[in-house]
């Protein structure tokens, strides 16, 4: 690498680090001075909430990682533009792809940055953020989907439960149905169940069970039984962000595993799975947009420059979470809702770095 490579390098490098350090403690304080309240109401202790703000911070600066490279990256571009750098640089016989270069490593040190801290580091710290969250800040609330619990628990069973108390573990309008070969063999209802901790056991209220006959069924009937059945609590009661406390290798056993039972958050799953791909990907594509945008004197300064940027990113997170939710709460494609926004803008990187290059 020449002597332009490092200095273009270490610049890049070293702003997008120094806008970590300074956004970071302003969050933290944001993000204290809104939540103290429940905090000290709910007597969460101290070292809970040292470890919180150490989850809020990996969890949040992953999320925001590719907009906070952006606006160093325009930052930075933009003084060297003011100070004529850029102009010396290529009147010395450089060309603007070669001008490019350095930042496209920079770009790679930090996609695998962020590429490893979404495999690995991150879902450690959205699980520690969101059980402190339910535990402290929304005390008295579930991030448990209770309603209409509809599941395929293996190759043979499903179960349904129309509502389900997290806290007394107890649920109304039981069924669970069992097949063989495509055919019903049979079916347990109940009014109510109720999960026994002590022996892992169920209580079902009002038991019915319908052995289906060649030409009769068979119908057992009590008030009250006491049984095991081949699933769990949690099968009974998913975690709406489990999937975001996963890593890559896990995440994907729990898909295929939800693929089986037909889980209806299937989409939202995959979306934190494709996720973890796309934000590496478009730390090169907001580095180009930043460089192009922001590597010619304007008349405004660097002022112009950020102004636009901010704009940029603001757009992308827009199309980012629209499409996220479109994903999570419909049957539109995760992969489409997660690659959009990165196509959308590779397209306008593209027409942009033409026109810089011109």
């Amino acid at each position: 690498m020449k002597i332009l490579d490092w200095y273009i390098l270490k610049r890049y490098l070293f702003t997008f680090f120094v806008m970590l350090l300074l956004f970071i403690p302003i969050g933290i304080t944001v993000h204290l001075a809104e939540k103290i309240g429940k905090i000290l109401e709910n007597n969460a202790p101290l070292d809970a909430v040292l470890l919180y703000f150490l989850d809020f911070t990996i969890y949040f600066a992953h999320l925001l990682f590719p907009l906070f490279l952006f606006l160093s990256v325009i930052w930075f571009t933009s003084k060297l533009a003011n100070n004529t750098e850029i102009v010396a640089f290529l009147s010395s016989g450089v060309s603007f792809t070669r001008f490019l270069r350095p930042y496209l490593i920079g770009a790679f040190i930090v996609s695998l940055l962020a590429l490893a801290l979404g495999m690995y580091l991150a879902p450690e710290a959205s699980k520690g953020f969101n059980d402190f969250t339910y535990k402290y800040l929304k005390k008295g609330q579930t991030a448990v989907d209770t309603k209409n619990v509809y599941r395929q628990i293996n190759d043979n069973d499903y179960i349904y439960v129309s509502n389900f108390d997290i806290k007394q573990k107890r649920g109304t309008n039981f069924t669970i149905e069992h097949f063989e070969n495509n055919k019903m063999v049979y079916k347990i209802s109940a009014n109510t169940i109720r999960y026994n901790e002590k022996d892992s056991t169920y209580r079902l209220l009002s038991y019915v069970k319908r052995k289906v006959g060649e030409r009769d069924d068979i119908l057992e009937m009590t008030r009250r039984k006491d049984t095991i059945f081949p699933f769990d609590l949690e099968d009974l009661t998913p975690v709406e962000y489990i999937a975001e406390t996963l890593s890559y290798n896990e995440l994907n056993k729990f898909i295929k595993k939800e693929e089986k039972r037909g889980s209806s958050n299937i989409g939202r799953y995959k979306l934190v799975k494709y996720r973890k791909w796309s934000l590496p990907v478009s730390v090169f594509i907001l580095t180009i947009i930043a460089v192009a945008v922001s590597s010619i004197k304007r008349r405004g300064g660097m002022g112009v420059n950020l102004a636009f940027g901010i704009c940029i990113a603001m757009v992308f997170v827009f199309f980012d979470k629209i499409f996220g939710v479109m994903a999570s709460q419909s049957d539109f494609s995760p992969l489409v809702a997660v690659w959009f926004p990165n196509v959308i803008f590779g397209i306008l990187a593209i027409y942009l770095l033409y026109n810089a290059k011109r």
